[in-house]
């Protein structure tokens, strides 16, 4: 199977005082690679250019919400500052009835050695009904379109 893979860039603010990313933006740049992977872009020229799994329409006023249930982080190293953005690679772990786990590594930039792991981490997104607020169950479109990124989900060691 695939995965995709989502250039991410830090920003100077993103660190804490010890020089490093703070855990708390480790969780913002999971989020932007979960919006880069998985929502539609506005703009048509964005559209064509983004990943063929970005098929989430997220606007305001869209029927769909996509509802954060839980996120677990394995922090492994610490992430300095730097200006190459880093990679995330992203995949499915499960495909369930209104919901998905997406799956996360944080690494060091694509071609830059030694390749580092910096982070694992799981999301689990549910898909509801703006009106209801009720989960709905995943398209068939949806389905389609995650299934190549469909792999083994992580296992965390540090528990």
């Amino acid at each position: 199977m695939a995965r995709l893979h989502i250039p991410t860039v830090l920003r100077w603010g993103d660190l804490d005082a010890y020089g490093h990313v703070n855990n708390v933006e480790i969780l913002r740049l999971l989020e932007e690679a979960r919006i880069q992977a998985l929502w539609m872009p506005d703009d048509e020229a964005e559209r064509l250019a983004s990943a063929p799994s970005a098929v989430l329409d997220a606007r305001l006023g869209s029927a769909t919400l996509s509802i954060i249930a839980r996120t677990e982080i394995e922090y492994l190293v610490p992430i300095d500052y730097r200006r190459t953005p880093l990679d995330i690679e992203v995949w499915i772990g499960r495909l369930g009835g209104a919901g998905i786990d997406v799956c996360y590594e944080i690494r060091s930039p694509v071609g830059i050695e030694p390749d580092e792991l910096f982070a694992r981490a799981t999301t689990r997104v549910v898909l509801c009904d703006s009106q209801t607020m009720k989960p709905r169950r995943l398209s068939t479109g949806e389905r389609l379109a995650w299934k190549p990124y469909v792999e083994e989900a992580l296992i965390f060691t540090r528990r």
